[in-house]
């Protein structure tokens, strides 16, 4: 039985698009399976592997260090091929390999699947900065509707 490789599109989703997918998804029930992403996961894995400048040896040798645990080219390897479906590459590795490679795919995967998205680091802090503004802004109309209801208490007074 022959499978066929899927490329994932390395290009994020703009944030519209990811909220009007998502939209879309809670109004629709989970299908049985959904949030299996082995295959993806496994794509996205092989796709950073193939555009990082490291070699195979010195990402398993890098991530070795970063979680203090070996991790070997075969085991690389292994996690990526598909006649490997039992071998899958486990969670507590991602962060590693998404920074030694420098691909964060992986774990935008795994967050999509969740309702999330990844943000860098830059970014996440403007985006709190927005939530706050917004806070504000709503704090601020609170306020202007109870300062309108005192006035119209002392006028009756």
């Amino acid at each position: 039985m022959s499978r066929h490789k899927q490329k994932i599109d390395s290009h994020q989703t703009s944030l519209f698009d990811f909220l009007a997918d998502l939209q879309f998804k809670k109004q629709s029930l989970p299908m049985e399976g959904s949030l299996n992403i082995q295959q993806k996961l496994r794509i996205s894995i092989s796709q950073a592997l193939k555009e990082c400048t490291l070699s195979r040896y010195q990402v398993a040798a890098s991530m070795s260090e970063l979680i203090s645990s070996e991790v070997s080219k075969s085991m690389l390897d292994a996690y990526t091929a598909e006649s490997k479906e039992y071998h899958r590459f486990p969670a507590e590795y991602i962060p590693a390999f998404c920074k030694v490679t420098n691909c964060f795919l992986p774990l935008e995967i795994m967050a999509k699947n969740v309702g999330m998205f990844v943000v860098p680091g830059a970014e996440a802090l403007r985006a709190e900065i927005q939530r706050l503004d917004e806070q504000e802004k709503k704090i601020k109309i609170e306020k202007k509707k109870r300062l309108s209801f005192l006035e119209q208490i002392d006028a009756q007074l």
